[in-house]
């Protein structure tokens, strides 16, 4: 069923990206240097072994990342995981799934919010926390109004900024290991990876920790209809930021575990790698650290605004959230400048919202997703087109149904309280898809992309 706004076409998302801008606002999204924040309590868990369970998450998430290249060959929609599956599966449990994924994308930017505000709360104590939350929110959220070229060029800089520490950060450690002999002595060191007298559990256990901090190669997806020749760009997006930024998360872990080997004396594992820089004793680099960590955050939220403003669109656009307000692009920047403005008031409910309940339904929402992703694949080429053949089940079969059990696993291992606030937002879905189908005896509208605007 084809959906119009008010009888008309709804205006187009001004298409202008090209292949690194929409890299750049993936790795934005991820956050390159969020991967100090896990570090101790991973290291804990994994028995040190951090990099190896980066690696394992690395490729638990290909699976994914795999299909979702596939899909948005197929339709190339800022609604993502959501218009996959209400294309694929079925309208009502696409609902659902754009549902659950709002959760990732609406409260992801207030989380980045609240946890930049608090970080720089505690090294300028003099500033209230909700000053912090202002400045960041008014700013982001300003910026994203006035479309998605002005955030490719804003996160291109704060990227190259995080990445600049990061090598930084890396050359210094590794000097001090080859001139002082701190740490493990050498920078040739295979234990955080492998250790014959340990359990391979405890890697996979950290894997299904750090692989949330993958989220950020299926934003992408949701600039579809602002990226030129999405069919071929979008999907190499996908591939980049999955494999860039897994090898900074890799590589700064190694670091980290090659600068302090001794998991077991952290001061405060929630702290370990603030811990680890300042130890190597140099106080710009602190200061760099502290830095390059609230640019992060920054960048973070300004991807997260975005996306998470295209993916309502899409669902306003389909008249499963109000058209009249969600589906709206401004006349002139053709951005959802509601939407925008919306996600930007959620991100002063950081003033009142803990920051584990807010990750924690930030996963339920994204893990569901891919769960979803990864079955449309199936669904979309092994069922309806039937393409069985040996290559077939390979591509359409095998390595979705691989991808689909390995999120599904990392989804039902998140904490108790992720279950039960997710499945409480689930339950809301439910019931305003109950009541929007009429006992789910309609099916929820649907909106279809043009060809010719998709060939663009």
């Amino acid at each position: 069923m084809e959906n119009k706004i008010n009888g008309n076409s709804p205006k187009s998302l001004n298409r202008t990206l090209t292949l690194f801008p929409l890299v750049f606002i993936g790795l934005s999204y991820m956050i390159p240097t969020a991967v100090f924040s896990p570090y101790g309590i991973t290291a804990v868990i994994t028995e040190g072994r951090v990099p190896a369970a980066y690696l394992m998450a690395l490729i638990m998430i290909s699976f994914t990342a795999y299909s979702y290249g596939k899909m948005i060959k197929v339709f190339p929609s800022a609604g993502s995981a959501y218009t996959y599956t209400q294309q694929t599966i079925s309208p009502h449990f696409g609902f659902l799934v754009g549902w659950v994924v709002m959760m990732d994308y609406l409260f992801l930017p207030m989380l980045n919010v609240l946890a930049s505000s608090i970080f720089l709360h505690a090294a300028f104590s003099f500033i209230p926390v909700w000053i912090w939350i202002l400045a960041f929110t008014i700013p982001i959220t300003i910026t994203n109004l006035f479309g998605i070229q002005l955030n490719a060029k804003i996160n291109t800089i704060l990227i190259i900024f995080q990445v600049t520490f990061v090598v930084i950060f890396i050359g210094l450690s590794i000097q001090q290991i080859i001139t002082q002999n701190i740490g493990a002595g050498t920078i040739f060191f295979m234990e955080p990876f492998h250790n014959s007298d340990l359990s391979f559990l405890p890697i996979l256990t950290g894997a299904s920790i750090v692989a949330t901090s993958f989220l950020g190669f299926d934003a992408v997806t949701t600039f579809s209809e602002e990226t030129v020749n999405p069919k071929k760009t979008v999907p190499k997006a996908i591939f980049l930021v999955a494999l860039f930024g897994g090898t900074i998360f890799i590589l700064v872990s190694y670091t980290l575990n090659l600068v302090y080997p001794d998991f077991t004396s952290f001061i405060n594992p929630d702290v370990a790698g603030f811990e680890i820089v300042q130890s190597l004793g140099f106080t710009l680099l602190t200061s760099f650290f502290i830095a390059a960590s609230a640019v992060g955050c920054i960048g973070g939220t300004l991807s997260a605004q975005a996306s998470g403003a295209r993916l309502l669109y899409a669902m306003g656009r389909d008249s499963v959230l109000p058209s009249k307000i969600f589906g709206k692009l401004h006349s002139k920047y053709k951005t959802p400048v509601f939407n925008i403005l919306f996600i930007g008031l959620v991100c002063l409910g950081a003033f009142f919202i803990d920051l584990g309940i807010g990750f924690s339904l930030v996963n339920f929402g994204a893990l569901f997703a891919f769960t979803f992703v990864n079955l449309s694949v199936i669904f979309h080429f092994y069922i309806k087109q039937k393409q069985r053949g040996i290559k077939g089940t390979i591509l359409y079969l095998m390595i979705p149904l691989i991808g689909a059990c390995l999120t599904s696993w990392i989804w039902l291992s998140l904490s108790k309280n992720a279950l039960i606030f997710g499945g409480i937002w689930s339950f809301i879905g439910i019931v305003y898809l109950l009541i929007l189908t009429k006992g789910f005896v309609k099916k929820p509208p649907q909106y279809h992309i043009d060809e010719k605007e998709i060939s663009q």
